[in-house]
C-alpha cells in the first residue's frame, strides 16, 4: 500500500481546525512530518498515530451519595 502525504490544509481539515494550529503542531515538531523542498508533508498514518495518541479515555466515576438532610429540631 502507498502511504498518502498530506497537505497542510488538508491536515487541518482532518483535526477539524484552521491551519495555524497544523502549522503549530509543525513548527513545534509535536507531528512528524516530510519536506520536500519548500513544500511540507504529513503521512496519514502519521497523523492518524497522532489522533490515537491524543485521545482521552472515558473515566466512569462511583456515584456520589445524596447529602444526609438534617432534621429540624423543635
Amino acid at each position: 500500500m502507498v502511504e498518502r502525504y498530506l497537505s497542510v490544509p488538508e491536515v487541518a481539515e482532518r483535526l477539524g481546525t484552521k491551519e495555524r494550529f497544523a502549522r503549530r503542531l509543525i513548527e513545534e515538531r509535536r507531528i512528524e512530518f516530510k519536506r520536500f523542498g519548500r513544500h511540507v508533508r504529513v503521512a496519514e498514518s502519521v497523523l492518524l498515530a497522532y489522533i490515537d495518541s491524543c485521545t482521552v479515555s472515558t473515566v466512569r466515576r462511583a456515584p456520589t451519595r445524596q447529602p444526609r438532610r438534617l432534621r429540624r429540631v423543635a
